[in-house]
């Protein structure tokens, strides 16, 4: 009786099973490490709006606090986006006439709002409250990184669950002074940069006692940010 299977029917065999797994491992890693991509997280993408708005010429070089645009950031879950009128408080004045600012001024004229585009948006099953951090120590930068260097706005975190845990796991990592919670580039050890009266102080020092005197809990259990 002739043979079904050739001898090189045991190698090609073997081959599938190895390639099988390989492809299988391959997708399930691509699948559960996806979202720390940058290709897919969008972080260092500058994001293009229809008003070139720099957080560098507003932040570092005319020195504005984050809160004179983001009015309800203290008070509110939402950081809040500055309605025309407040642009248009200076720009009534100043570079009135710019090209690039032709769409502000439309909106003004019409009562339509801009559309920007939104560069940190999280997941509509994600819950962020932006007063409580910033009641709690946390400075925009830990998020939103040196606004104050950035020409166009982009992402410096992934804004992904496993971001999130590192700082409520340690909160006295990343926990700073209230007055300083808008401070760019705000070093513990070079408190004076920054108009405060603190001595020169570790963060390791520094950060479990802010974390005791704001009574920060490290909140890691899934309620917290999933409702």
């Amino acid at each position: 009786m002739a043979q079904i299977f050739t001898p090189s029917t045991n190698t090609l065999s073997k081959v599938s099973i190895v390639a099988v797994a390989v492809i299988a491992g391959t997708g399930a890693f691509a699948l559960t490490t996806a979202n720390r991509w940058p290709w897919i997280n969008n972080v260092a993408v500058a994001v293009e709006q229809d008003v070139p708005f720099s957080h560098k010429h507003h932040v570092n070089g005319l020195g504005i606090d984050c809160r004179f645009c983001h009015t309800s950031v203290e008070e509110t879950a939402f950081a809040g986006i500055p309605p025309v009128k407040t642009c248009m408080g200076c720009h009534s004045v100043v570079w009135k006439d710019a090209p690039m600012l032709e769409p502000l001024r439309e909106s003004y004229r019409t009562d339509i709002p801009l559309q920007w585009t939104r560069v940190h948006d999280l997941p509509d099953f994600v819950y962020f409250n932006h007063s409580i951090h910033l009641k709690k120590g946390i400075g925009c930068e830990s998020c939103h990184g040196r606004v104050d260097q950035m020409p166009l706005m982009w992402k410096v975190n992934s804004l992904n669950m496993e971001w999130c845990l590192a700082c409520h796991r340690n909160p006295q990592d990343f926990v700073r002074p209230r007055e300083q919670v808008t401070t760019m580039g705000w070093d513990p050890m070079q408190p004076e940069k920054s108009g405060s009266s603190l001595p020169p102080t570790p963060q390791a020092e520094l950060g479990p006692k802010l974390v005791q005197e704001y009574k920060i809990q490290s909140l890691t259990n899934c309620s917290t940010c999933h409702r």
